[in-house]
């Protein structure tokens, strides 16, 4: 996991963040400076729950304000929090894309420099982002019981991305082999086309002799 560099400009770096974190690890913080936007991108599968705590230290000076806005790739707004200071979002995947999580920082222009403010992400995804107790309460589940579901979740999502994995294996493999066909038909057509050019320039240069008495 790479830490998050204060950027210069308005948009600032883009951070690539793996969100599938191990369990029980804690969470993501970073400074964010005043006049940038930090963004966290992940790929996720389809119907995938998705949840995230955040909090964002006060900023350093009046009128500032950080904005939280959460899309996918397409630009669908699945979340959005004008000046953000703690709380969270969940949502559920539509489809397989990349999502993205950013926080821009707007502050009005002062005569001193704004102090950094400090972001803390905590975002789950899966099988962590599911609440047990909820689930103990809702079907009176023993504590054995909770542990047995928790295992059978974990494991219907080993069992979906390894299926995942193999679907995406075969698109590869059907797109090598449509890529290989297609550049031994093009290699085929450039050798056909290279050897009737050279055919014809040699029919036109064998007329062009006769035509000077070179050659008979």
């Amino acid at each position: 996991m790479r830490v998050p560099r204060p950027g210069a400009g308005l948009l600032g770096p883009l951070l690539l963040l793996p969100l599938l974190l191990a369990g029980g690890c804690g969470a993501l913080s970073f400074q964010l400076p005043a006049q940038t936007r930090k963004c966290l991108k992940e790929e996720m599968h389809r119907d995938v729950m998705v949840t995230g705590e955040y909090e964002v230290s006060e900023p350093g000076a009046p009128g500032a304000r950080t904005d939280l806005r959460v899309t996918d790739s397409s630009g669908h707004l699945l979340y959005s929090k004008e000046d953000a200071k703690k709380g969270k979002f969940a949502f559920t995947t539509d489809d397989y894309e990349i999502y993205e999580i950013c926080f821009e920082s707007h502050a009005q222009s002062v005569g001193f420099r704004i102090p950094d403010q400090l972001i803390i992400l905590n975002v789950k995804h899966g099988v962590e982002a599911r609440n047990y107790e909820d689930i103990a309460k809702a079907e009176k589940l023993k504590p054995l019981e909770v542990d047995l579901r928790r295992l059978e979740d974990l494991s219907e999502s080993i069992v979906k991305d390894f299926a995942y994995m193999k679907q995406r294996e075969e698109e590869m493999r059907d797109t090598n082999e449509s890529t290989r066909t297609r550049v031994l038909y093009f290699s085929i057509f450039s050798m056909l086309c290279l050897v009737g050019l050279a055919t014809w320039q040699v029919c036109y240069l064998r007329r062009f002799f006769k035509a000077k008495k070179l050659i008979e």
